[in-house]
């Protein structure tokens, strides 16, 4: 399906000359308030009519710098109730609306888009195989409308963070810091692996 709506925008993607990029393996930070994380959660956290979890899509500004890439999380888009897909087979399928409503955040705003969903605690927060495959197939697509900008995702429990970032269509990365910043800051740094431990 995302292989279909970013036809609509008439773009291939773009060589590597033509976009401004970071290097690859650059140090990553995700940045935000810690009451914009606590919205995203607690809107991530509603029970759906037949979804078994929500999405939603997070914008970032981005800067790089000495100490590498610094994403700045600015909003938050949750995907409405009638844009979800009845499908058993995964946690949540969102349809072509919603789709569609999140490639031209990246085209109009010329911003970072990262989709956002949550998982139930466990020792350590990483996506599933299906997140995985499912990200490998739409992540790049955000490049056809916006190649200046990283996009990528991030996954939430109730006390943790984590992500993967794109920089380019073929070249991804784990995200390796989580800085939210508030009465009570925390700083998260992911394993290897790119999990991040609940009990931290």
């Amino acid at each position: 399906m995302w292989r279909l709506l970013s036809g609509l925008f008439g773009r291939s993607s773009p060589s590597p000359a033509d976009q401004r990029q970071v290097e690859r393996r650059a140090y990553a930070t995700f940045r935000s308030t810690s009451s914009f994380i606590q919205e995203v959660r607690r809107d991530l956290s509603r029970p759906h009519a037949f979804a078994h979890e929500r999405v939603g899509f997070i914008t970032v500004r981005a800067a790089s710098g000495a100490d590498g890439l610094v994403l700045l999380a600015e909003n938050y888009y949750p995907v409405a109730d009638d844009e979800y897909v009845r499908d058993n087979t995964v946690g949540a399928m969102i349809g072509q609306e919603a789709l569609r409503k999140a490639l031209e955040l990246a085209l109009l705003q010329g911003i970072g888009v990262f989709h956002v969903h949550m998982h139930f605690p466990s020792a350590r927060l990483w996506f599933s195989a299906t997140d995985l495959r499912e990200q490998a197939k739409f992540v790049p697509d955000f490049f056809k409308v916006c190649p200046q900008m990283p996009h990528g995702a991030v996954v939430l429990n109730d006390k943790t963070v984590a992500g993967r970032i794109w920089t380019a269509p073929t070249q991804v990365k784990n995200i390796d810091e989580f800085n939210i910043v508030g009465t009570r800051s925390t700083v998260g740094r992911a394993a290897a692996d790119g999990s991040t431990d609940l009990f931290a």
